[in-house]
């Protein structure tokens, strides 16, 4: 369950770069890594340069996918300049969009979807981090949703997201404060998965476990956890059956079914078909 990952190196010429990688059984790996400046800003660059990654995700699926980033910092948030002289409708268009073409895109992707957060995340950095399905961190790592400090609200998911995972009252706090928060402080909210000394190699190595998984199993468990934000328990019952039941006819079921039979747990290996 590893995976040879790209070494780190000097800073492209694109804002991101992404890298598709296959673990020693043969699953393929996404990883998209931030590297635009010291301060990986969110310029309109590193937007527009983030939705065409996504779009390539979303158009070939890999079996799982890690985002992450290079430099000193995750993110030092949004370059304000995004912002400047947007007129209110300008401003609802540029939240659409970044919903439409980032973050509904990442949750959609039917496989694993890990972050790791190795130093300051703020602003649309941590949006799309409550977009991923599991966030690691470095002991180190801080976190902020900081817009007020320019009189805006976090608007790519963040409040809502995050009072999924801490509560309404911590979300509340967070954002209203603009403070930031610590990467231990996030783990006890239930925001942040775990944290760890190396980071990157943690989540690399829980990327490769993922991806050498059930794929369409692990997809199914994120339409149903879906369905139950979106309506509830009772609606993800009722979706749940034929979610699950699709996969009784997988080729990682039955295989998987047969290796539990014939030599007990744990020895089943995974396609992703």
């Amino acid at each position: 369950m590893t995976a040879s990952f790209p070494p780190a190196g000097s800073e492209p010429a694109q804002p991101t770069r992404l890298d598709r990688i296959t673990t020693d059984a043969g699953a393929e790996i996404a990883v998209l890594t931030f590297a635009h400046g010291p301060l990986n800003l969110f310029d309109q660059a590193m937007f527009d340069a983030i939705t065409a990654d996504v779009d390539s995700l979303s158009a070939a699926p890999p079996r799982a996918v890690l985002l992450r980033a290079e430099g000193k910092v995750v993110s030092g948030g949004v370059d304000v300049h995004v912002f400047e002289g947007l007129s209110a409708e300008q401003g609802a268009e540029l939240w659409r969009t970044l919903f439409a073409e980032i973050i509904h895109q990442i949750e959609a992707l039917p496989c694993p979807v890990v972050y790791a957060a190795h130093g300051l995340t703020l602003t649309a950095a941590f949006e799309i981090a409550l977009a991923c399905d599991i966030i690691l961190a470095a002991p180190k790592a801080k976190f902020g949703l900081v817009e007020t400090v320019v009189g805006l609200t976090p608007s790519m998911g963040g409040p809502q997201r995050l009072a999924e995972r801490a509560g309404s009252g911590r979300a509340r706090e967070l954002v209203m404060t603009g403070d930031l928060y610590d990467a231990a402080t996030l783990a006890s909210w239930g925001v942040v998965n775990a944290v760890h000394e190396d980071v990157d190699a943690a989540a690399r190595a829980l990327v490769a476990r993922l991806a050498d998984g059930p794929t369409r199993a692990h997809h199914a468990t994120k339409q149903i956890i879906e369905a139950w934000r979106s309506g509830g328990v009772a609606h993800a019952d009722s979706i749940t059956p034929e979610v699950s039941g699709v996969l009784f006819g997988t080729e990682d079921l039955a295989g998987a079914v047969r290796s539990f039979l014939d030599v007990g747990p744990g020895k089943a290996t995974y396609t992703g078909r």
